[in-house]
């Protein structure tokens, strides 16, 4: 059977639109740590799936699944040490004011809990994120998701231009007074939502701003959003759903951006494929919330998910993963930066850790993005053996995010290949 085949067979299964990535899209059917293969066996590097933060098909998290499943797996109403001591090791990574834990199984409900914490802690309803931001799909997370759709002028929701250096809300300014003047914009949605009566719940955002680029932002931002946000009575919710479990060369992207959340989300890297996620919070939020609520989940706060949330943060700490992350990272990103000079189309050369954007432009007086050679370049790579994206406000941003077992000589082979898709 053909790939156009399976293609066409897959929009009637699936509905035409379902996303694929590439204009010749790959037929993948193994991963080993970095690795991806199709059909034909041809490997390719990926260096956009964060999901497996530990590597594709890690042989310690596969035995971990299947001892487990073997034993027991059922729901969360009886008592189990593994999620009680998973619980416990998750919220010991944080700091202080992160003591308990709801478990749930997608970033989107994880953030749906965080939501509902705020509001039940504040009494209030309304919400502050960012104009270029994605949260997650649901109807009250997805009103929170920027990156496609038009901004909001009432309504529960306000958004607020991210903060960036490279692309600043006012040409100009210093530093300190272009951080003053995003603190200002979110000033401005926390006051339009009280004006309108649904009062101040929680801001929202990601410790890195992810989707967002990752920009490289204001020197003290993040802390001083943090104030004004408790200044307004509000709380601040981190989604760590990309930035953390070590991506950022530490712990959690908020050590990175220097503040301390109230609410903490985390998805995806959790279960190194099995859909885990977390909010956690101090331990009063999390009581008011379990007696409102009621909250439970079938799949979630489980035996399997608790034995392999385990395995994954074993093989972090045996791999050294997080160090891992800041070395290579760092060493990339840096190289990177060395073609901004090189390369009239790029812009810009920024990363946390092993999460790194290269902003594409048509030129660097404008810096007009270049979506299309974004799209581009991410062909490009592919056909070379690369996987990767693209994201940001205008789609122009080379997304760089691998698993963290992604090595100096993974780097190297890929800026080989980025310099030859760069000079063709």
């Amino acid at each position: 059977m053909g790939k156009w085949t399976l293609h066409n067979r897959r929009d009637r299964a699936l509905g035409t639109g379902a996303e694929l990535f590439y204009d010749d899209p790959l037929e993948i059917v193994r991963g080993d740590g970095v690795f991806l293969f199709d059909r034909d066996g041809r490997r390719y590097v990926d260096m956009y799936n964060n999901v497996p933060v530990v590597g594709h098909a890690n042989p310690a998290i596969v035995a971990a699944m299947a001892e487990q499943q073997a034993t027991l797996n059922v729901h969360s109403r009886y008592l189990h040490e593994g999620i009680v001591a998973f619980a416990e090791r998750y919220a010991g990574l944080h700091h202080d004011g992160i003591e308990s834990v709801v478990f749930s199984c997608s970033g989107t409900e994880a953030v749906e809990v965080a939501v509902q914490m705020a509001r039940l802690a504040t009494g209030k309803r309304g919400l502050v994120c960012t104009d270029a931001t994605y949260h997650g799909n649901t109807e009250l997370v997805g009103s929170m998701s920027y990156l496609w759709r038009a901004l909001p002028t009432s309504g529960e929701i306000r958004a607020f231009p991210y903060p960036d250096l490279y692309r600043p809300l006012k040409e100009g300014l210093g530093e300190g007074a272009l951080c003053d003047a995003y603190l200002d914009r979110v000033a401005q949605a926390i006051e339009s939502l009280k004006a309108e009566g649904q009062g101040f719940a929680a801001l929202i955002l990601c410790s890195i701003f992810a989707n967002e680029g990752p920009p490289e932002i204001p020197s003290g931002f993040m802390a001083k959003v943090t104030d004004l946000v408790h200044r307004e009575g509000g709380l601040v919710i981190a989604d760590e759903v990309q930035s953390g479990y070590g991506r950022t060369g530490r712990w959690w992207g908020y050590q990175k951006t220097d503040f301390l959340p109230d609410i903490v989300v985390t998805g995806k890297p959790m279960g190194n494929g099995l859909p885990i996620s977390a909010t956690g919070a101090r331990k009063d939020l999390v009581d008011a919330f379990r007696a409102e609520k009621d909250y439970f989940n079938t799949c979630a706060a489980t035996p399997l998910q608790a034995a392999v949330g385990m395995a994954v943060l074993d093989e972090i700490e045996r791999l050294d993963l997080v160090r891992n992350a800041a070395e290579v990272g760092d060493r990339l990103t840096a190289r990177l930066k060395e073609r901004v000079s090189e390369y009239a189309v790029i812009g810009d050369a920024r990363g946390y850790g092993l999460f790194i954007g290269v902003e594409l432009v048509k030129d660097k007086t404008s810096k007009e993005p270049d979506a299309a050679l974004a799209l581009s370049l991410s062909n490009r790579l592919k056909d070379k053996g690369f996987l990767v994206s693209y994201s940001g406000k205008y789609n122009n941003v080379l997304k760089i995010r691998p698993p963290l077992v992604f090595s100096h000589d993974n780097a190297d082979a890929f800026l080989a290949a980025f310099d030859a898709c760069m000079r063709r």
